[in-house]
């Protein structure tokens, strides 16, 4: 049996947020972001930004300089996550089975419903308009895959329906790139070969992109034809949580590095136990200057929401790759492998159980007085760091 699968996602929505807060933004060329001076980044583009190429991602500073008057606006999270829970919990109500992706991305499962799919989407991106007063676009297809790229095709407020055993047709003259699982580089080891499209990777033989990819390569080529048997899931629990820090200006002092990451340790920690989760493998992302992203990561005997072990695996991952003097732009510590909370208990060491009741005073604390009520006295230096920064928490 043919399944009906819909996607939908905001359109570029903490702008489209943002013209709703103040009508007269529309049409004008600005951008949801951090600021140039503190190296902040383009978290979402107005779409008469990106005509000038400004797209999401993007540093602030370099968006300026691509469109000369650019309006640049502080992001206002909490309004964003209010206007998105009234439209995913209308979804929700609207369709038998929902998997929301992201604050602005969500799949449903209409399969049962009688009506086209083309039809279901139709009416729900003219409600969400009407009730909301936010463009959404939407993708119809047989399975996930499919669905989200036609999506991606038909924005902005746009609507592509997929017909099924119509995926491959569909997917054959688009750019290999927005196939999900082709990053930067397999696209260029792709385009060394002469495939540029979704359809020339479909011509290669299966064996000979296990030969250049491994497993990988076998998802690429069923990926290629369209086929996709993933559900769709209901509810989806955090996979992981980080927290990460932008520096102002780059940093080298290893003192302060360490002091950074014990803060985002104690972040993460917090975060953890206020979910009532830990977790047992421990990253950590680093970026250089030149923008050079790498991550580490280990996994612990069992899972914790402790800061300091938090900490001391993050600490020993940053130690094997950071070199004395080597300047670092953005440092980040993120928790994965989640689970409630428990312990292995040995017959000696109790000393868990002590910082268990500490952190959780300080919890307490922090969470009546405000999240610097309680501060480590080395980290006061870094307070005036990190006030100037750009800082990011999130669940993933």
């Amino acid at each position: 049996m043919s399944r009906t699968i819909l996607h939908v996602d905001l359109d570029a929505f903490f702008c489209s947020v943002e013209e709703l807060l103040n009508p007269e933004l529309k049409g004008q060329a600005f951008v949801v972001g951090g600021r140039a001076e503190s190296r902040g980044v383009v978290s979402s583009a107005s779409y008469a930004a990106r005509k000038f190429g400004v797209r999401s991602a993007m540093p602030t500073a370099r968006a300026l300089r691509l469109c000369s008057g650019l309006l640049v606006l502080p992001p206002q999270h909490h309004v964003y996550m209010e206007h998105s829970s009234k439209v995913m919990e209308f979804i929700r109500t609207s369709a038998p089975l929902v998997e929301q992706l992201s604050i602005d991305e969500a799949f449903l499962d209409i399969s049962d419903d009688q009506r086209p799919g083309t039809r279901v989407a139709a009416s729900l991106q003219a409600e969400i308009d009407q009730r909301f007063g936010l463009p959404t676009s939407w993708g119809v297809a047989s399975n996930k895959l499919v669905a989200k790229i036609a999506t991606e095709v038909g924005k902005p407020h746009g609507l592509i329906s997929v017909p099924p055993d119509g995926e491959a047709v569909f997917l054959a003259p688009l750019p290999v790139g927005m196939l999900w699982g082709v990053g930067p580089k397999t696209k260029s080891r792709l385009a060394e070969r002469g495939v540029r499209t979704i359809g020339d990777l479909a011509l290669m033989p299966a064996s000979r992109l296990i030969q250049l990819f491994g497993a990988h390569g076998l998802d690429l080529a069923t990926r290629a034809r369209g086929e996709d048997k993933r559900p769709v899931v209901e509810e989806r629990e955090p996979r992981s949580m980080s927290a990460e820090l932008t520096f102002e200006r780059d940093l080298s002092d290893h003192d302060l590095l360490c002091r950074t990451l014990l803060q985002l340790s104690e972040r993460v920690g917090r975060r953890l136990r206020k979910s009532m989760v830990a977790g047992r493998t421990v990253r950590i992302k680093l970026r250089w200057p030149d923008f050079t992203t790498l991550t580490r990561q280990t996994r612990l005997v069992q899972p914790t929401d402790q800061d300091g072990e938090i900490y001391r695996a993050a600490l020993g991952l940053f130690n094997r790759v950071w070199r004395e003097g080597r300047m670092v732009r953005l440092l980040g510590v993120g928790v994965s492998d989640l689970s409630p909370p428990a312990r292995q208990l040995t017959l000696f060491d109790h000393t868990w159980e002590k910082d268990g009741r500490l952190l959780k005073a300080i919890d307490d604390i922090r969470t009546r007085y405000g999240s610097d009520a309680v501060r480590r006295a080395g980290n006061l230096k870094l307070k005036r760091l990190t006030d100037r920064g750009v800082e990011d928490d999130s669940s993933s």
